[in-house]
């Protein structure tokens, strides 16, 4: 095992910390890792029969939402387009997050941030055009707390994060007050390694079964081109390696936060940055020289 640290600038949940001198046993802003922690959650609830079947219609499972619920275009999107960002609204993180017309900013300071997603205009089929979107991460992660009976954080800490030895986590909460599902999630580095030691293990941990060996698969079962040649599972980036190799799993968050799982390398990295405010192409520069380098050590 190798680790590395230095200091460097942090957030919560978007507001700047100031300089922080890290550690293995500091927490980090991980943004949109999360969501491919309630993508893991959401299965785990699957398997005790506590949220919708991946082909249930996603607008059913929301019935204070009836006038939705007419629409029939609308009751096409089943759980499985919400799993793959494939619902077919409307839906706009192009923009910068601190634009107000960001879809994902707009859904946070809307009076309903499910209302807000569900409502948006259906634009193309469901099931066939990844739109990057925390709006589908909002839903699951209702899902989860409405048919667990526990709030997101709580479910994720009981069923997971306990089980693996994680006892220092920190989920923000949106505006509604609820754990923001889509990039709240604050956790130290060695505590996300041990996460995709967990998918790299099909879910064991310890001899005991965390995740169900076949929500692992079918997490990590390419459904839907994405961005950047990776293709998309259940809320889990795919990529295959031009020189040949196995498949690679990424979990990625804004300014260069990084879960990485190589099985045929039997490799599991994190990566932490802190450039937030950077342009794209230079946070993509600094995150992808780094693993450039952690995956030319195994050439």
């Amino acid at each position: 095992m190798f680790e590395h640290y230095q200091s460097g600038g942090d957030e919560r949940w978007g507001r700047p910390i100031g300089t922080v001198a890290h550690r293995a046993d500091t927490r980090h802003e991980v943004r949109s890792i999360t969501k491919s922690i309630v993508g893991l959650l959401y299965g785990m609830a699957l398997a005790d029969g506590k949220v919708p079947p991946l082909d249930a219609p996603v607008v059913a499972a929301f019935p204070e939402y009836a006038d939705l619920a007419m629409d029939a275009a609308r009751q096409r999107i089943r759980v499985a387009d919400v799993l793959t960002m494939t619902m077919g609204l409307d839906w706009n993180e192009d923009l910068p997050y601190s634009d107000p017309r960001n879809s994902e900013i707009a859904m946070e300071r809307s009076a309903d941030r499910y209302r807000y997603v569900l409502e948006r205009p259906v634009v193309a089929d469901p099931g066939t055009v990844w739109r990057y979107s925390g709006g589908a991460t909002a839903l699951l992660g209702r899902l989860i707390s409405q048919g667990t009976g526990e709030s997101l954080d709580a479910f994720a800490r009981s069923h997971l994060f306990n089980p693996l030895g994680i006892d220092d986590v920190e989920w923000v909460p949106g505006r509604n007050g609820e754990p923001a599902a889509a990039s709240g999630l604050r956790l130290r580095a060695p505590d996300l390694a041990r996460v995709g030691q967990l998918l790299l293990q099909r879910g064991q941990w310890e001899g005991r079964n965390i995740v169900p060996a076949e929500w692992v698969a079918a997490l990590l079962t390419p459904r839907v081109q994405a961005f950047g040649g990776m293709t998309f599972g259940y809320h889990w980036y795919l990529a295959h390696p031009r020189e040949g190799g196995g498949m690679t799993t990424l979990a990625i968050g804004w300014g260069g936060q990084r879960l990485v799982v190589v099985p045929s390398l039997d490799l599991v990295y994190v990566v932490f940055m802190g450039n937030y405010r950077r342009p794209l192409m230079a946070q993509l520069h600094a995150v992808l020289a780094v693993q450039g380098a952690i995956h030319g050590a195994f050439r």
